[in-house]
């Protein structure tokens, strides 16, 4: 299947269908640096600042939004992560991407191609060749600061699980004064104490933390150790991707217990595995409130649904999918606690069930005050595209303030995903704009100039002391 022309759709005023949102995105959004502050790039390939080898390790490994609809197209797994060709596998997405109509990933595709790359065309079959000569050529000379520096690009923040060295952070913070590259503590993995290799994992925190670890309390002392090296190498952030808040009751008695039987190698059943993350979640928590960091919570995935390809392939194998899970009552719980214990700090969290908007834009209201920034993280994953964007901000419009948000982030792996500030920039303008027009908001550009520009950059920089 392919387009008659190969000419592309997009131009200066994609998604702008308005005069006044074009005027609020070319004055006031499109010049704004970009604050991400979270992400999942390789900060040693940004330390390293080696141009990538081809097109595709820039863009399609690593990718399992893109193998995902190209297996939906029917497409065999060699040509997708296999052993396959790079070129052949370049061909294999470009076959798929006319198909991505009405998906992100069409829109992405293209911008990503205009943006770095100056291409005007359509991909598709008979335009692969040329496009991926073109973006093989340029990509091989581009070093990925230069990347980071199109797009201007000021701070990012990295997923760093708690056993990191963290030598790419501390060399990247030496080396390049223009550009703020955050670790950001993501612990799932001494959360998660069902997983298989959960033992071997607690020896190697405790050999990087120089703690024998043989209780839940030199854990916790491991942990706080790690969080005290990274919050000593910049980072101010963590994150936790759970299906949802966990607040089960329990004393330390019984979580002494429960880990040491992990630790002697006994399966544990759920009540067990429930209270453990309960006490875990919260303790780390209260760590987070004393160092002042940002807490985020991405909740609501249900993941490695495919367990053959999760085996053949690894974690992250574009196999996890939106879960519906219960989420009010334990998140209320849970921030009432911390709140109570006054241990609450500034959090995020982020939905993933499109029909838990509202529970979660009307749960932060609960627990924010003069003290603690409760904030309705941007729509996530399944929801980062069009449709959920819109229903997002309209969501924390009707519930919260959509004024005080802290706007866009990429969460990829991609050094080529940036434009997805644009996309969610152009999206916001235009309802805006489409207000304004329609008068539902007073026909004040300078005031809401200067909102636009808050979401997309000023909140964030405030909300985060950059």
């Amino acid at each position: 299947m392919e387009f008659n022309s190969t000419k592309t759709f997009l131009n200066e005023d994609f998604l702008l269908q308005n005069k006044t949102s074009k005027l609020l995105y070319h004055e006031f959004a499109a010049k704004m640096p970009i604050i991400d502050y979270h992400n999942h790039l390789s900060p040693n390939i940004l330390s390293k600042d080696i141009p990538f080898k081809n097109i595709n390790a820039a863009w399609l490994d690593g990718d399992h939004y893109k193998w995902r609809v190209m297996r939906s197209l029917g497409i065999d797994e060699n040509e997708i992560t296999g052993n396959a060709s790079d070129e052949l596998k370049f061909k294999r997405w470009a076959q798929t991407v006319p198909y991505c109509v009405r998906n992100p990933l069409f829109h992405w595709t293209h911008l990503e191609l205009k943006r770095y790359f100056e291409i005007d065309l359509l991909l598709q079959p008979s335009t692969a060749d040329e496009i991926f000569n073109r973006t093989n050529e340029m990509i091989t000379k581009i070093r990925p600061s230069k990347i980071i520096k199109m797009f201007d690009v000021e701070v990012l923040c990295t997923t760093d699980d708690p056993t990191s060295d963290l030598k790419s952070h501390i060399s990247l913070s030496k080396e390049n004064k223009n550009l703020k590259v955050m670790p950001g503590f993501r612990p799932d993995n001494a959360v998660n104490i069902s997983n298989l290799n959960y033992v071997n994992y607690i020896e190697r925190l405790g050999e990087i933390s120089n703690i024998d670890i043989n209780s839940y309390e030199l854990l916790l002392k491991s942990l706080e150790n790690r969080i005290d090296f990274f919050d000593r190498n910049g980072c101010i952030i963590s994150d936790h991707g759970l299906e949802s808040m966990y607040c089960e009751d329990y004393n330390i008695l019984e979580i002494e217990e429960i880990f040491k039987l992990r630790l002697s190698g006994k399966i544990l059943n759920q009540k067990q595995v429930l209270k453990f993350k309960s006490s875990i979640l919260f303790d780390l928590c209260s760590i987070y409130y004393q160092k002042g960091w940002t807490q985020q919570f991405h909740l609501g995935a249900i993941r490695n649904n495919n367990s053959l390809l999760m085996k053949k392939i690894g974690y992250d194998a574009g196999c996890d999918s939106i879960g519906d899970f219960s989420q009010a009552k334990s998140m209320s719980n849970f921030f009432n606690r911390l709140n109570n214990e006054d241990q609450l700090t500034n959090t995020i969290v982020y939905n993933l069930n499109p029909s838990m908007n509202k529970v979660f834009a009307s749960m932060i209201g609960n627990f924010s005050s003069s003290k603690v920034s409760m904030q309705f993280g941007t729509a996530w994953w399944y929801l980062d595209q069009k449709d959920g964007i819109e229903e997002h901000i309209s969501t924390l419009s009707n519930l919260g303030l959509l004024s005080k948000f802290i706007g866009m982030l990429t969460d990829s792996r991609s050094f080529l995903s940036f434009p997805r500030h644009e996309y969610f920039r152009r999206i916001l303008c235009n309802i805006i704009g489409k207000d304004i027009d329609e008068g539902l908001l007073p026909s004040d550009i300078k005031f809401f100039g200067k909102i636009v520009q808050n979401i997309c950059y000023y909140n964030a920089k405030n909300f985060f002391k950059l």
